[in-house]
């Protein structure tokens, strides 16, 4: 059933009608269409637009029509073009021609932002669920990590010791980051647009907040002209989660640099890796791999947005149609990549003394050699200069700044006394950077205690509700 076509002689193209439908893309949004039309119309019927009785008999119609879809008794009919001709054209084949009045004082145009509002409002709490999941495996690993020390790399070359805790902990603020604007976009989600029409409301005495409070929004959209042509609200949400799978892409790419040879500081699970076709020795980080290329395509999916968006003139253009397919892949792809990396992360095995042990070589040490120097009266900037003549020695003679003897240290400092090697011990090392954010155990119990107070609201806001 088309809702249009009284102006038209000629039937419509097969191609184009194929080309035209959208119904194999928003079909999954036949709950939010049909309880977007049972809030319209019992407002239709309570304000005197359309007979009582003929509202009561849409609502029944439109409630049956929901159980049969969502117990399967009722299949998608891919024929129609979208799903609201879907909706009305069932609506009416089972209660007869009073559903023809369903559509009154409303157009496709104000109904698809609404669906997809109303979609938007449901999906993003369950990524924010599974993301505080994703916070809750990684407070377990940090907990267990406190003082598991590793190398802390800058421009990836070996820069300080940190802890394997810390690391992962810088992980969780991007992640808790990620929350936090998922939150906030549901802010602007938050708003009914049905009412607008086509794109310049209705003369219907229509009733705008009493939607609004059956559908549970918190307001309703104030121009009629934006509300059905922004979607602004479905970039912010790609945007998101644009954000989210690039944060997922970085800690891809260093599980698979840890998973190598080179560095082998974890291994991961069997179930969350595969083999080779040829090289039976192999043992591949692909889910990690696959998140980081998938990154490219949610990125894919903003992109083609934000292209479609730039040009259009006010209000509604059939480019829009667009907006759906790219979100729900997004949405889609982000869930599953969450999930799976939850997987991985949860079983992976951290190999506490490789990491350690590397965290020994590449000069890790050699901040805490000239902290040491400036803690006894040097000029820091001295102080630079002399470590880096020890460290340029200890290259040529392959050996560690710790290895070094205390005769040979006083050789390029006079200062040095026996004290510098407790000083330059790793351990030492960490455990005196006890600045609030550090790796040392102080304040990595702090940041532990801040992301569990964030995961407890996170639940309580999110799943307890």
């Amino acid at each position: 059933m088309k809702l249009w076509g009284g102006r038209f002689k000629d039937g419509t193209d097969p191609l184009v009608n194929d080309f035209n439908s959208s119904i194999r893309i928003d079909k999954r949004m036949y709950r939010e269409d049909i309880l977007g039309s049972l809030a319209h119309v019992k407002m239709l019927g309570a304000n005197g637009i359309i007979p009582l009785a003929s509202s009561k008999k849409i609502e029944e119609g439109l409630l049956e029509l929901l159980k049969r879809l969502d117990n399967g008794v009722i299949e998608i009919d891919m024929a129609s073009e979208d799903i609201h001709s879907f909706t009305e054209g069932l609506l009416t084949y089972y209660i007869g021609p009073c559903g023809k009045m369903l559509h009154t004082g409303r157009s496709r145009n104000d109904q698809v932002t609404l669906d997809l509002r109303l979609y938007l409002k449901g999906y993003i709490p369950i990524i924010i669920k599974d993301l505080n999941l994703l916070l809750k495996v990684l407070y377990k690993k940090s907990e267990e990590n406190i003082d598991t020390i590793m190398p802390g790399y800058t421009h990836l070359q070996k820069a300080q010791p940190i802890t394997f805790a810390h690391h992962l902990l810088a992980y969780c603020e991007m992640f808790k980051r990620d929350i936090k604007r998922l939150k906030d976009a549901l802010v602007r989600i938050d708003e009914m647009p049905l009412g607008s029409g086509a794109l310049a409301t209705s003369t219907y005495p229509i009733d705008r907040e009493m939607v609004a409070k059956e559908l549970n929004f918190s307001k309703i959209t104030l121009n009629s002209l934006d509300s059905v042509s922004d979607r602004d609200y479905v970039i912010e949400t790609l945007s998101c989660l644009s954000i989210i799978m690039m944060h997922l892409s970085r800690f891809s790419e260093e599980i698979i640099l840890w998973c190598t040879n080179e560095f082998n500081f974890i291994e991961l699970s069997d179930k969350y890796s595969t083999g080779s076709s040829i090289m039976p020795q192999k043992k591949n980080p692909d889910v990690a791999e696959l998140v980081r290329g998938k990154t490219g395509r949610v990125y894919g999916d903003l992109i083609t947005l934000l292209t479609v968006m730039k040009g259009i003139p006010l209000a509604y253009n059939k480019d829009m149609q667009e907006d759906k397919e790219a979100l729900f892949d997004a949405l889609d792809t982000v869930t599953l990549s969450i999930k799976t990396f939850n997987g991985m992360i949860d079983t992976m095995k951290i190999k506490k003394d490789i990491m350690k042990s590397g965290a020994s070589k590449g000069f890790t040490n050699a901040t805490d050699l000239a902290d040491y120097l400036v803690k006894k009266g040097m000029a820091f900037r001295n102080a630079h200069e002399i470590v880096g003549e020890v460290v340029l020695y200890c290259i040529k003679e392959n050996k560690g700044i710790e290895d070094l003897t205390l005769l040979k240290l006083k050789e390029f400092s006079s200062i040095f006394k026996s004290d510098v090697y407790n000083a330059i011990d790793l351990n030492t090392c960490v455990q005196e950077r006890k600045v609030l954010g550090g790796p040392s155990k102080e304040s990595v119990l702090i940041q532990l205690d801040e992301l569990k107070k964030f995961i407890n609201a996170i639940e309580g806001e999110f799943i307890n509700d």
